[in-house]
């Protein structure tokens, strides 16, 4: 009995022996062992598909940029104001408007007459005349005259300048306050443009420098405050605008402040220059079929270029752009910029 369990037991091991070694023999036949006992090719290399570009010699400025207001010129130790806002010298009633929006104006020309609580325009101006016909009768005084004319001055709104009548704000028969604002005349010719600049950008701001405002007017810094608005932290700055220039007063408009100009450098698609954790940038340098990191420096940075300067790189060499980020130190490259021409040079063989 126990001579029949053994060669039963014996039989069943050798029959689950040959069963695994079936299976393992038909998992290797199909490609699915071990993967630790495959061979290894130390020497293949990583082929990356990338997209280039080239460096190449430009001028790059480096701006500060703000937003402005378009106002009448300051006044100058040559010329005064360019205009503004006119105001009622005293209470009263207007009794006549003398121009209209858009007039052309001399200085000196009477754009409104008022009527005061003591005396009417009309009467003033009689005095005056009345005055004048004494004083040389030599029948009244000279100060006499004066303060009739003082009279007239306070009943009467003179334009300041030559210019355009922008703004008429009262009408005949309209009661205003002292000081109340009824009117504006601006040479149009005499404009500037004063923006708010953050007080951190004012060190590298000089008056001289080219302001380029909107996509068609260049000009140059005329005005940059020594003192910092406090509550904003701002320094006010101010362009002289050239005559003819399509703005109108009360407008805002985009400016730049060019404060460094680099001509001729060299220069490389924003895309193809990395900047590492540590701070250290580099580019992607392409020779043949094979591209590596180049460490470089970076200057100014004007729309999608970059200033750079690296150990022997030249306009016109080679860079990675579409790939650059995560590059290995060296690597084989597929150019894709190659490829998506070779179809186009295909097509039109076939056309021909």
């Amino acid at each position: 009995m126990k001579l029949k369990s053994l060669v039963i037991g014996g039989a069943m091991v050798l029959c689950a022996g040959l069963a695994v070694f079936a299976l393992n023999k038909a998992h290797k036949d199909s490609g699915g062992g071990d993967p630790d006992d495959a061979p290894v090719d130390e020497h293949v290399e990583p082929l990356i598909t990338v997209q280039t570009g080239a460096l190449t010699n430009m001028t790059l400025h480096h701006y500060i940029s703000g937003f402005g207001s378009v106002e009448p010129a300051p006044a100058t130790e040559n010329q005064p104001a360019a205009g503004g806002s006119l105001a009622a010298p005293t209470a009263g009633v207007v009794a006549r408007v003398a121009v209209i929006e858009g007039q052309q104006v001399k200085a000196g020309d009477v754009l409104m007459e008022l009527n005061s609580g003591t005396a009417s325009f009309n009467y003033a101006k009689a005095q005056v005349e009345r005055q004048k016909k004494l004083l040389a009768e030599q029948n009244t005084s000279l100060k006499n005259l004066q303060d009739a004319e003082a009279q007239l001055a306070s009943l009467q709104i003179v334009s300041p300048v030559s210019g355009t009548v922008t703004r008429i704000s009262a009408k005949a028969g309209t009661a205003v306050d002292a000081n109340a604002v009824v009117a504006e005349v601006i040479d149009l010719n005499r404009l500037a443009v004063s923006a708010q600049i953050p007080a951190d950008d004012a060190n590298e701001l000089k008056t001289g420098q080219e302001v380029q405002i909107g996509s068609s007017v260049t000009t140059s810094l005329s005005y940059v405050s020594s003192a910092v608005d406090a509550a904003a932290g701002t320094v006010l700055t101010r362009a002289l605008l050239p005559p003819d220039n399509g703005l109108r007063p009360g407008q805002f408009v985009p400016l730049k402040i060019v404060t460094a100009v680099r001509t001729n450098c060299l220069a490389a698609s924003a895309e193809s220059v990395i900047t590492d954790e540590e701070g250290k940038s580099f580019i992607v340098l392409v020779n043949g079929e094979e591209a590596s990191q180049v460490p470089v420096t970076t200057g100014l940075r004007e729309d999608n270029w970059v200033e750079i300067e690296g150990k022997d790189l030249k306009p016109g060499a080679t860079i990675v752009t579409v790939g650059a980020y995560g590059f290995p130190a060296k690597a084989k490259i597929r150019n894709a910029n190659a490829a998506e021409s070779e179809p186009a040079s295909t097509n039109s063989s076939k056309e021909k």
